[in-house]
């Protein structure tokens, strides 16, 4: 269901969102479930058990590989960074033996065959959102209709949101789960959800830490977006932030048109592999006269790119995010698969405003 709400009418699927009882770590504002931990571990009779975090996370990591090792179990922190669900530390977890990987903080995805293991804890937020929101409705004065997002962390919380902004006069529209797990989740490269009722709604407003979340709406929907963060108890507008970003991304086009030779890079973490995506866009480039050169590489910095002089730009066929949010540290245009697409003259300019940088 993707609809638009007011006070009249409620939606069926996308706001049922159920409640459970928080057992989470001293002082801890996330809920990181100790009991299903502990009976997981036991239930599936891991002996070496791989924990993973993304950063904001980390410093718990201690805490949780003691909960582990009061099952029996030898517990083993990945301290290589995560970027998400996309990122799993499967290769790491094979190399060390471990029959089983605890993944902190995301949603679960598609294993492959073969793959160890894995529980997903989803680190669900405890803080309540109300501050932050009270602070956004300024904000958003001008818009009648809202599409509400945020990440895990955080849906639980979407009644009381939805509740605030129908008392401010409001009209609320969440679109549904599509391939996440929840209706109004987002994820890093995911924005199929806001997408959805873009067509319905005046401006979306984000629930959430940090601005990279709320940036990806804005970069997806072309719609003005604010962010309220609970962590922080504040709102603001990303539009300017979305707008700088787009400026720089055509600049990168237009330089890595006059490029001849192009690296295609194919990425390596477990849910970042488009080997498929990376041939059709060296095909496309291929019809331009364009010497695309493949080369599979798992952490994208600037320092194993600069290892190629003959190489002018770079297409990155892994996380579009690397390409975006970290545009200002590469020497070299490295494009999303979309923009290889406008070099490529397959697609307009135009047409990747109007689809945004993470349509499939």
């Amino acid at each position: 269901m993707n609809g638009l709400l007011n006070g009249k009418n409620k939606p069926k699927r996308p706001f049922i969102l159920k409640t459970r009882l928080v057992v989470c770590l001293k002082s801890s504002t996330f809920d990181f479930e100790e009991e299903k931990l502990r009976e997981e571990v036991k239930k599936r009779g891991a002996k070496r058990v791989l924990i993973q975090l993304p950063e904001g996370l980390k410093p718990h990591g201690p805490e949780l590989a003691r909960i582990v090792e009061e099952t029996g179990a030898l517990p083993i922190i990945s301290a290589d960074p995560c970027y998400g669900a996309c990122d799993l530390a499967v290769q790491e977890a094979q190399s060390l033996n471990a029959d089983l990987i605890v993944h902190f903080g995301h949603t679960a995805v598609r294993s492959r065959p073969g793959s160890t293991p894995t529980l997903y804890i989803e680190a669900k937020s405890n803080l309540t959102l109300k501050p932050a929101l009270r602070k956004a409705l300024p904000l958003l004065k001008a818009w009648k209709r809202i599409g509400l997002l945020t990440t895990v962390q955080h849906v639980e919380h979407l009644n009381e949101a939805r509740d605030m902004l129908l008392s401010a006069g409001k009209a609320v529209a969440v679109g549904d789960a599509g391939k996440l797990k929840y209706a109004g989740q987002v994820i890093g490269c995911d924005y199929s959800n806001p997408c959805s009722v873009t067509e319905v709604v005046d401006g979306f407003l984000f629930l959430g830490g940090g601005r990279f979340h709320a940036i990806g709406v804005a970069l997806a929907t072309s719609k003005p977006t604010v962010a309220a963060d609970p962590y922080e108890a504040r709102a603001y507008s990303v539009d300017r932030d979305a707008e700088r970003i787009r400026r720089q991304r055509w600049a990168t086009i237009q330089e890595a048109t006059k490029a001849e030779r192009l690296g295609i890079l194919i990425g390596l973490k477990s849910g970042q592999n488009r080997f498929k995506e990376a041939l059709h866009v060296r095909k496309k480039l291929l019809r331009t006269g364009k010497k695309p050169t493949l080369l599979a590489i798992r952490e994208i910095t600037p320092e194993s790119l600069v290892q190629y002089p003959t190489i002018a730009a770079y297409v990155n066929t892994a996380c579009p995010r690397v390409s975006l949010d970290d545009a200002s540290r590469f020497q070299k245009p490295v494009l999303t698969v979309s923009e290889a697409l406008v070099v490529a003259g397959e697609i307009t300019w135009e047409q990747l405003l109007r689809k945004g940088w993470f349509a499939e």
